[in-house]
């Protein structure tokens, strides 16, 4: 089943205990942040406003007693959107209340697809689907067995890092 708009707002926001992603994709190509990016790239200043419909959100999420996160996959070397994320965006998330962990797969493989997708209350996932340019196709609500999640899951927080670690260890 595909989620989109007003659907894919309600199951989002209707989940009761924790929210996780797992972000995969080098690059995301969304409309809504082609000039932000473009900004970054040239150098220029983030705009205060930056991402704070989002910010909103995740305080309200937190405010309500519920978590969120995401584990963000790299491998090095970043691309310009990655470092575009990490400059202007991660940051506010994780000031927001987002949990936010990096796993490096530049030298391995942990044998988790190179899917993104949100877990929600560890009995729902929505699947997020790219095109090799980032741009998102759309998303599927995935029904079933939720265990094969949940492990990668599981698997991709043991071998990931703080956002704040992974900077200091990666220079």
């Amino acid at each position: 089943m595909l989620l989109d708009g007003e659907q894919w707002r309600a199951h989002f926001d209707g989940y009761q205990r924790a929210a996780f992603r797992f972000e995969a994709q080098p690059t995301y190509t969304m409309p809504k942040e082609a000039d932000n990016l473009a900004r970054f790239l040239r150098g220029e200043p983030k705009p205060p406003e930056h991402n704070t419909a989002w910010h909103q959100r995740v305080r309200g999420f937190v405010s309500s007693g519920r978590a969120i996160g995401r584990v963000r996959v790299v491998r090095r070397p970043l691309t310009d959107y990655q470092r575009y994320q990490f400059a202007w965006g991660i940051p506010g998330n994780i000031a927001a209340g987002e949990d936010i962990r990096i796993l490096d797969l530049t030298e391995r493989d942990l044998g988790i697809p190179d899917q993104d997708w949100w877990l929600f209350d560890d009995s729902s996932v929505v699947h997020l689907n790219f095109r090799s340019d980032g741009t998102q196709i759309n998303r599927e609500l995935v029904t079933g067995d939720m265990r094969r999640y949940q492990e990668w899951k599981s698997i991709a927080l043991a071998h990931s890092v703080p956002f704040s670690e992974y900077l200091k260890s990666a220079g």
